[in-house]
Parts: C-alpha cells; structure tokens; sequence
C-alpha cells in the first residue's frame, strides 16, 4: 500500500499536489463542521473552544512547537533513515512552494486538523480516539512504525495542551508552527541542492 500511494504522487503533477492538499483540508475542515453540528448540542459550545482565558496560550503552543521540533531533529539524526523515510511524499508536498505559500497551507493544515481532532473528536470522545484517528488519517506512516509512533505521540501532547488551556489556539499555534519549520526546512533543503546543480 505504501509503495502504491508513492508511486501515485510521483505521477501527480505539481499543480496537482497542491490542489489534492487543498481539497484533502477542505473537506476535513467540512467533516469537522458537519459532525460538529450533529455533535454540539449548542452553538455556544463549539463557540466555548475558542474562548481566550489567558494569554499563556501562546506561550503553551510555541514551546510545545519547539519541544517536537527538537525531539524530531534529534530522532533524524539518530534513527536510521529506512525508519524515518516517509516516501518523498513531504518533499513532493513542499519543496517548490514558496515561504508565502507555505505559511498558507500550514495556516490551513493546522486549522482544519485541530478544529477537527481537538475541537470536535477529542472534546466528544476523547483523546485517544482523536490522536488515533489522526495517526491513522496520516496512513502514509502506517507501515513505518517510528513515523506512526511520532505521530500518535505529537497528536496525544497537542491533545494534553488542548485539556490545560481549553482552546483551540493553542494546538493551532503548535500545529502551525511543526508544520511550517519542517516544510520550510523542506523548502530550503531543496533550494541548497538546485544551487548545487547550478554550481
């Protein structure tokens, strides 16, 4: 299966990359929206998870940010590359975007999937069942057992800060900014090696 899928994007034009990953987050972010109608009894409720109790927030989404980027970088370096080797499939995602661009589907990624597994699986059945169906909704990872680990273990601490502070921002922000450093450390990776060539 995983073969399958790499082969499949390898197929795919660049255009059409982009356009699978806006449709992908635009249809969670509808998901999210359509159960969160049938899931909250009120519209107060979902309007209660965004709700700014203080601002240490901020504070909570960054360092947990910097927590998983260092342990990320660290697990890298360390691990052999067949365990972290996701396909090509991030690189395909975001080596020929630009720093604007990333920063916008990042924006959309981070929003649509908190909305989704905090906002509406977490606050009705709990953090295991969100940070489950995350990992798994991340199939790409599924038959590399350190990738899925890592990524059960990002959703379960983003869903851990989202129980401390009771709002959305805060794993927006940490989501936000996991994604944006490595896609723009993606991008930038990709940038040294066309400079290379050109050499």
């Amino acid at each position: 299966m995983f073969k399958k899928q790499i082969e499949l994007i390898n197929q795919l034009t660049d255009k059409q990359i982009v356009q699978n990953l806006y449709f992908t987050q635009l249809l969670l972010l509808s998901i999210a929206i359509a159960l969160g109608f049938f899931l909250f009894d009120e519209i107060e409720e979902f309007l209660d998870l965004w709700v700014i109790r203080d601002y240490l927030f901020v504070i909570y989404g960054i360092g947990l940010a910097l927590i998983v980027i260092i342990v990320d970088f660290i697990i890298m370096k360390v691990a052999p590359s067949r365990l972290t080797d996701d396909g090509g499939i991030n690189e395909k995602i975001f080596e020929k975007r630009s720093i604007p661009h990333i920063i916008v589907l990042t924006a959309l990624i981070a929003l649509s999937e908190e909305i989704l597994f905090r906002g509406v699986l977490q606050t009705h059945y709990g953090i295991w069942v969100a940070s489950l169906i995350f990992a798994i909704l991340h199939f790409r990872y599924l038959s590399k057992w350190l990738l899925f680990t890592m990524v059960v273990s990002i959703s379960f601490l983003l869903g851990i800060v989202y129980e401390m502070t009771e709002t959305l921002y805060t794993t927006i922000i940490a989501h936000f900014f996991i994604d944006l450093v490595f896609a723009i450390q993606i991008r930038l990776q990709f940038l040294k090696g066309v400079k290379k060539v050109n050499e």
